[in-house]
């Protein structure tokens, strides 16, 4: 997603207007130094603070015992983002653009119910959504230290979609077979009372979860059981596979890619600044 441009100087006011505005700009947008890293880490932490309050909250020992510690840290926190929330707004040359972009409404979506719960009664309930500043952190993505971390898995996310996509349809053709051949094997009398459900237990048994709500009681029934659990083992592993090999292919690549300028070694890191042969200095080297 690309990041908001702060506000033009015509549309500023005042110079200090807009020397502010270009400020807290850098700080909230800026990831490239130390003000827009620690603002970021503040960030995260507060998130992870907030998002701990509400797990604890739900606990309802803790909830008698602090509850009214819980309610003032959810509201110094509802605050906190409630005002970096409107500065972002601020700074942004296009507010409504950015309220409508993904990290906007996770922005709103994770104060809104609290202000929510100070007008309509059993509201409470929807202080749940509170766990939504939980994606907050995806910002931590855009750090210039882990974009080309946060690149190369979704390239390989890419480049494995087709593969993968194939493989869930054929466990989707294996699970709508088997759970068919259960229900007219087992029948209503043996728990499995239609195909869907007869499906879902296909897919409890095939990922070798075996919930037991839904059991064989026929021999040929706990035959195919056996068949099923002993495909599961067997392709289970098989997505992981996929995306492992790519993922490693996509490294190796990324490694080729570096070169020395002086000695034409290749096969450095991404992160890599001197040469591992000649310990010259690498082009495009980081700080």
């Amino acid at each position: 997603m690309q990041t908001p441009s702060p506000l033009p100087n015509r549309e500023l006011g005042p110079a200090a207007g807009a020397a502010w505005r270009a400020r807290w700009f850098h700080i909230i947008f800026g990831h490239d130094d130390v003000i827009g890293r620690r603002f970021d880490v503040a960030l995260i932490v507060a998130i992870i603070a907030s998002i701990g309050v509400a797990v604890l909250d739900s606990v309802t020992t803790l909830h008698l015992q602090l509850a009214m510690l819980f309610y003032a840290l959810e509201w110094v926190f509802t605050l906190a983002f409630t005002l970096e929330y409107f500065v972002r707004l601020a700074v942004v040359d296009r507010p409504a653009r950015y309220a409508r972009s993904f990290f906007g409404v996770v922005d709103l979506l994770s104060i809104l119910p609290t202000w929510i719960s100070l007008v309509l009664a059993g509201s409470q309930y929807l202080l749940v959504v509170r766990a939504l500043r939980i994606l907050r952190i995806f910002r931590i993505l855009k750090l210039t230290r882990y974009v080309g971390e946060a690149n190369l898995l979704w390239s390989t996310l890419a480049r494995t979609r087709r593969k993968v996509l194939i493989f869930v349809s054929t466990i989707f053709t294996l699970v709508l077979i088997f759970g068919a051949l259960m229900y007219l094997i087992e029948g209503p009398q043996n728990g499995f009372t239609s195909i869907p459900t007869s499906m879902y237990w296909a897919i409890v048994t095939m990922t070798t979860v075996g919930f037991g709500d839904i059991t064989p009681k026929t021999v040929p029934g706990q035959m195919l059981t056996s068949l099923i659990m002993l495909i599961g083992y067997s392709i289970i592993a098989v997505p992981t596979g996929i995306f492992t090999a790519e993922l490693a292919s996509g490294i190796r690549a990324q490694k080729s890619a570096v070169r020395c300028p002086t000695c034409q070694c290749d096969g450095h890191d991404a992160d890599a600044n001197f040469c591992k042969a000649c310990g010259a200095r690498l082009s495009g080297d980081k700080d």
